[in-house]
């Protein structure tokens, strides 16, 4: 392939560049906002909780069962996000990609609208059902999108557009912290509409999204309509010629019908998937567990400490989510050149050392003046570290290392595993707090480093390389080639030079 060819089939067109925006801000934004908008107006929303309980009953709630149903509010959203991971599959293979967007949006408009009117309708059990229906939302779409840019995108624009999504979280959690802010809707009036306007993003998503491409590989592997997929390719990289990346993708169809459909009960006991389903398994409990949230619930206390007034930690507070958001958008750009491996060890080791120092830093603090100061510093190294690689990477590692028939079920195991890590974190850090005091972040810094080990000895690079190039490496990690018969012309498929 001449070099001019090859760097014209390499192009972000309109069409992908706007396709990407419109799938990432309609869905991945919303899982951001999400998570943080509850945040900055906790004691307002409790306060709400109280007042309307007692206008119903003529008793305030005791301190427990209010604290309870906070945290059955802020917990909902996780496990709404288990329970949309397990709707991937069957979403995915009987809407397709962008239908499964479309369809989810019904999780976001629904309880937008009911977040926005709780307050007039005097009624908090309207918010927690709502926080577990945006969970369902984010769960959909955590997985999905990753899943629908992956496979619009050339392989040199893989790792780029797969990073976009984790980009869009960033922005959101920016968003949901400068419109928290006190001055902003974190205010008597304003809190019904700070969590209504998770709504937006999904009415604009459902409004352009029906104007772009359906996953070519989907069109042509699952509904064998090739002339749709050959016009959906032609659309998305602006050229007629689009044969030699169609017959990459029949080759992959013909490689995987021995396989058909996989399923997550089959996924487990493929032996030639193993080392693929251990991997996505570790990346992303290593990603939750590995103290990101903890930090951010944590982050307050730390400025706190370190003499920031309290009315300032909130910007404070969204200064640290303005790095997260750069350094990730900074990981859209450098993803292509050092590779997928290499910003997950690096990110991962980042966060390893920032632990260790916070926690000297933490156990130090009220005998060495300048030690909060240090904390603060690691709190950022953090989340530079973590928005390098262990936030964006593990969801586009999916979308590689599977191919198409196994691709929906290895999401659900991996969304899964994200969110009832994130559940587990939310659940449980409070109580490792009391136990351990500044000596948590050990825990967090001996799960970063087994993480970044099994990386290091297993996850192999993906830049650049077609998927069923990068199966041919597991092929042989997991040594079935002569004991699965099927997976034989996966071995034997010359060197691509399709774009995918």
């Amino acid at each position: 392939m001449e070099p001019q060819e090859q760097e014209k089939k390499g192009r972000l067109t309109l069409v992908l560049a706007l396709a990407t925006l419109i799938a990432a801000f309609g869905s991945s934004f919303q899982y951001g906002y999400n998570v943080s908008a509850v945040n900055s107006p906790s004691e307002l929303m409790q306060q709400f909780y109280n007042d309307t309980y007692f206008e119903r009953s003529g008793e305030l709630i005791n301190s427990f069962s209010l604290t309870l149903l906070w945290s059955v509010t802020v917990s909902m959203f996780p496990f709404g996000g288990f329970l949309g991971s397990l709707l991937v599959g069957p979403l995915v293979n009987k809407f397709g990609r962008k239908g499964a967007l479309l369809f989810n949006n019904i999780f976001s408009i629904v309880p937008a609208i009911l977040m926005g009117c709780s307050k007039v309708a005097k009624s908090f059990e309207i918010i927690i059902a709502s926080r577990l229906l945006v969970g369902i939302c984010a769960g959909v779409s955590s997985n999905v999108v990753p899943m629908y840019l992956g496979e619009l995108a050339p392989k040199n624009l893989r790792g780029a557009l797969g990073v976009v999504p984790q980009l869009f979280i960033t922005v959101g959690i920016l968003a949901a912290q400068l419109l928290g802010l006190r001055n902003a809707l974190a205010n008597e009036d304003g809190w019904p509409i700070l969590l209504g306007l998770t709504g937006v993003p999904a009415a604009l998503q459902l409004l352009f999204l029906p104007f772009f491409p359906e996953s070519p590989r989907y069109l042509l592997i699952q509904k064998k309509n090739e002339s749709a997929a050959g016009k959906a390719l032609q659309k998305l990289r602006g050229w007629k010629d689009v044969n030699s990346e169609m017959a990459e993708i029949q080759r992959e169809d013909e490689a995987e019908k021995a396989a058909g459909s996989i399923s997550v009960w089959k996924l487990f006991r493929l032996k030639s998937l193993r080392w693929q389903l251990i991997s996505i398994i570790i990346l992303m409990a290593g990603q939750q567990l590995s103290g990101v949230n903890a930090i951010y619930y944590y982050a307050d206390q730390i400025y706190l400490s370190a003499g920031v007034n309290s009315n300032d930690v909130q910007y404070v507070t969204a200064g640290t989510g303005a790095v997260n958001v750069f350094m990730t958008f900074c990981t859209v750009f450098v993803v292509e050149l050092w590779g997928r491996r290499l910003l997950l060890l690096l990110g991962f080791s980042t966060c390893i050392i920032a632990c260790g120092v916070l926690t000297v830093a933490l156990a130090l603090q009220d005998t060495i003046s300048w030690m909060p100061y240090v904390s603060i510093v690691c709190v950022i190294i953090y989340v530079i570290g973590h928005a390098l690689g262990p936030s964006p990477i593990p969801a586009l590692i999916i979308t590689e290392i599977f191919l198409q028939s196994s691709r929906p079920a290895a999401y659900m195991v991996g969304g899964s595993v994200h969110w009832l890590s994130n559940f587990i974190v939310g659940l449980v850090f409070p109580f490792i707090q009391v136990g351990l005091g500044p000596y948590s972040f050990i825990v967090f810094a001996v799960i970063c480093l087994l993480t970044t080990i099994y990386i290091f000895m297993v996850v192999p690079e993906t830049k650049g390389r077609s998927f069923i190039e990068i199966n041919q490496i597991f092929t042989k990690k997991n040594r079935v080639s002569e004991e699965i018969p099927e997976k034989e012309e996966l071995k034997d498929l010359p060197p691509t030079t399709s774009q995918f």
